[in-house]
């Protein structure tokens, strides 16, 4: 990307007010697709600054930008996932901010409320003083720690990307994401989270531990003497139009005919075998989150066109949070994973 003058990227941006002037399209798909790819090694090279390993985190994180959508990171503690969100915030130079969550935190302290002034005259007022939830990146830390009710006060921006405080109804920023991460350790005090409010997380992202080498880098990183700093890479206007981009990505009617038939054989009255395992299987909800996060992978491989490997890819981290397993699955050992496995295998 260049650092210096006007990119291609600024000029992919500013061509849709002179198009808008011309009547033709909004976006100029020819330069943002030729950029893509690069833009994305990009940032892969800048958040490697800072995080060792964990291209397939990156990888999905970035879909889950890219189709404006949210996504839950689970992990164990101290493998970089706050590290990485932030890097990411700072990357596409967009508002971050951080909520860390515990069974004390109220609603009004993720959406805001009305305090009481008093302005030079005397005279008392309501002003609405916003949380943080106005914001671009919005990180819930360990959001099941919070309580159902907590929980649920993020439903609303979520969905819809707005806040409603008694009659009044406070839009959010665009970009918006919620990027929520949970410990899957500690159990006790916890309040796990609603299947309706999981269904709103488009990707379930599994954080695993570095390998030996990377642990090693990562070592050597974090105990020398000067801290590593990331440069900014994008703007939001460019988030936006990639966003805009994502969603006219072709696809053929057979790759997401393929897409539909995973999803369907997640379904418990299903004729395969995996059903045996499932009590509850993805909704449309899935489907769609399956096409659009399939379209955002091509996209950062820098094609213009879905492959069935992109439906296969993101079928891991769109399905694990949308289907419940029954006993026979837990007597057998198997997880989520291990059942989309065999789903994809059948498919």
């Amino acid at each position: 990307m260049a650092t210096g003058g006007k990119s291609l990227w600024d000029s992919a941006v500013d061509e849709p007010k002179r198009a808008s002037r011309r009547g033709e399209d909004s976006v100029d798909l020819k330069k943002v697709y030729s950029q893509m790819k690069d833009t994305y090694a990009d940032i892969k090279k800048e958040v490697g600054k800072v995080i060792v390993g964990q291209e397939d985190v990156l990888e999905q994180l970035m879909i889950a930008i890219f189709t404006d959508n949210h996504a839950l990171l689970e992990g164990f503690p101290g493998l970089g996932k706050t590290m990485m969100v932030r890097t990411l915030a700072s990357i596409m130079d967009l508002k971050f901010r951080r909520i860390q969550c515990t069974p004390d935190l109220m609603p009004s302290d993720v959406t805001g409320t009305y305090i009481v002034e008093e302005d030079a005259s005397g005279r008392k007022k309501f002003r609405f003083e916003e949380g943080p939830v106005f914001t671009n990146i919005l990180l819930a830390d360990e959001i099941n720690r919070a309580t159902p009710k907590s929980q649920s006060s993020l439903l609303e921006s979520m969905q819809e990307r707005q806040v409603t405080m008694g009659n009044t109804t406070h839009k959010l920023d665009r970009p918006f994401f919620v990027l929520a991460t949970q410990n899957p350790l500690e159990m006790e005090g916890t309040y796990p989270l609603p299947e309706a409010q999981v269904d709103r997380f488009l990707l379930k992202i599994m954080v695993d531990y570095p390998n030996i080498q990377e642990e090693d880098k990562i070592v050597e990183l974090y105990s020398g003497e000067f801290t590593p700093l990331v440069n900014k890479l994008m703007k939001r206007e460019h988030v936006l139009a990639i966003q805009d981009l994502t969603k006219k990505m072709p696809i053929s009617g057979e790759v997401r005919e393929y897409a539909l038939r995973i999803v369907a054989a997640t379904r418990p009255k299903g004729k395969n075998a995996a059903a045996q395992f499932l009590d509850y299987g993805a909704s449309p909800r899935a489907s769609i989150g399956l096409v659009l996060a399939s379209k955002a992978r091509a996209l950062l491989q820098g094609r213009n066109y879905v492959a069935k490997e992109d439906i296969k890819a993101t079928a891991f981290p769109v399905l694990r949070h949308r289907i419940i397993l029954n006993f026979e699955s837990e007597r057998k050992g198997m997880s989520s994973d291990d059942v989309i496995t065999q789903i994809l295998k059948e498919v």
